[in-house]
């Protein structure tokens, strides 16, 4: 799945990265917490969140995730576009809720990475 697929199964727009859109995607993780996504270590993801600050793209940039989604219409700040843009991080912004956006990537394929176990 690509960075493109991903925008038009969810109806997402680009902030920015629209030039990243051939990317290929092959895990995905939804989460509000940083700490969470943290311990989700797969190359090549995007990250779907409602959090909107200069950790999450910080997070994503240690991570190795390729493009972030923004859940329920957010939209980040200058900052956030600036870094991620020298990062080279793909933002999208969505107006559905994270559910819903990770069970449409999910139906269409996208899975997330391996099971967490204790």
């Amino acid at each position: 799945m690509t960075v493109d697929d991903i925008r038009e199964i969810l109806g997402a727009k680009y902030i920015i990265g629209e030039e990243w859109k051939a990317r290929e995607v092959h895990t995905a993780c939804g989460s509000d917490m940083m700490s969470d996504v943290l311990a989700f270590m797969k190359d090549q993801s995007v990250l779907l969140t409602g959090l909107c600050n200069l950790q999450v793209v910080r997070t994503c940039e240690m991570m190795d995730i390729i493009c972030i989604v923004f859940v329920r219409g957010k939209l980040p700040d200058e900052a956030m576009t600036e870094l991620a843009k020298e990062k080279g991080i793909a933002i999208l912004s969505s107006g559905h809720r994270m559910f819903s956006a990770c069970g449409m990537l999910y139906e269409k394929g996208l899975r997330g990475g391996q099971p967490y176990r204790e």
